[in-house]
């Protein structure tokens, strides 16, 4: 079935529909991974956007149920160059079309990723809508200014707290969208977990006297998170504090930093990163549009990024407080940088 995707600057590319048949408006994002699609597609992180693959062919390897960061996609649309119909893998259960069909997301393919892609990098990301019908641009306007991602923490935070046995460290985590990875990387490390959702007091979690607090990614502009950051506070001074992506910029915001957004962001798993401590360069999995662009007072850099010099990690200079801005929980790959959940445990009680 012929679709358009129309972007909020009038720009129209044509192509084919897949997946589930029905109209979607998101922010329209680029990640430049080779491989991962499904990780992609099921990162929390990715909430209210609709993702475009800039490799060319994707659905070659097909869909396993094993390797999820979450129970379901999170993303609103999937735009590819070319999908591949038959996959070729041992580990595959399904196709990519009948995945993101079961799962009430549109797909778009045959249109020019490449050209799609210098959009965005040019004018920044914007919102966009994949649909089927054909309406004029002001049609499409009307559609993409009503559309909201400010409570997306909200929409993929896990209702219930909840606890994973282990007899090494116990770490409380403040889920704003983990990544199962993340929570993969603890267990490995013979850690007790504590899940808490995104408003959970800080009385809750203090009371089970955990080792270390760990801030998790999750989606959206952390600065619409005032509630959360009041409640971060709380816990700074009380219990070691470390965290990822969004987690990184809240502890920013929380400490008196600031965060701004990023042209078109930081997404894929082949950015490099340079530990300032160890003075190497690793290759990374980012997913972000945010960043700290001031830090706190009393922390200092330990992480940049090569590209663009962005602020990638920072700790407190008398606190036990740590926080990467990348994923070094990343699958599949990049593994650089996963001696960062060793630095994480070192932080603990």
């Amino acid at each position: 079935m012929r679709a358009k995707l129309i972007l909020e600057n009038g720009t129209v590319f044509e192509g084919k529909a897949f997946g589930y048949l029905k109209d979607s408006v998101g922010e329209v994002v680029f990640n430049t991974g080779m491989t991962g699609y499904q990780e992609v597609l099921t990162d929390p992180s990715y909430y209210g956007q609709i993702v475009t693959m800039t490799y060319p062919l994707i659905g070659n390897y097909g869909i396993n149920l094993e390797d999820m960061e979450s129970k379901f996609p999170k993303v609103k649309g999937f735009i590819v160059r070319e999908r591949c119909n038959t996959s070729s893998n041992f580990r595959s259960e399904l196709e990519l079309e009948d995945y993101l069909e079961q799962n009430k997301v549109i797909g778009l393919e045959g249109i020019d990723t490449r050209a799609l892609t210098k959009i965005l990098r040019n004018n920044g990301t914007m919102k966009g809508i994949i649909t089927l019908e054909d309406i004029s641009y002001e049609e499409a306007k009307n559609k993409l200014d009503s559309f909201s991602n400010k409570e997306a923490v909200k929409n993929v935070t896990l209702k219930e707290k909840y606890v994973v046995e282990g007899q090494g460290k116990h770490v409380a985590i403040m889920d704003f969208g983990i990544k199962q990875n993340i929570i993969r990387s603890f267990l490995k490390r013979n850690c007790k977990i504590s899940v808490f959702p995104a408003d959970t007091k800080a009385e809750e979690i203090l009371s089970v006297d955990p080792d270390l607090i760990f801030l998790s990614n999750g989606p959206g502009d952390p600065e619409d998170l005032t509630e959360v950051i009041e409640n971060i506070n709380k816990l700074v001074g009380k219990k070691p504090i470390v965290g990822i992506c969004l987690g990184h910029q809240l502890l920013a915001l929380t400490l008196g930093g600031k965060t701004t957004k990023l042209k078109f962001g930081h997404r894929g798993c082949n950015h490099p990163v340079k530990d300032l401590e160890e003075n190497k360069v690793h290759i990374t999995s980012q997913n972000h549009g945010y960043v700290v662009d001031v830090l706190p007072e009393n922390m200092e850099i330990t992480h940049v990024s090569v590209n663009d010099g962005t602020v990638e990690g920072m700790k407190h200079k008398n606190l036990p407080i740590f926080s990467v801005q990348f994923h070094p929980e990343a699958c599949p790959g990049p593994k650089d940088s996963d001696y960062i959940f060793d630095k994480f445990m070192k932080y603990a009680l």
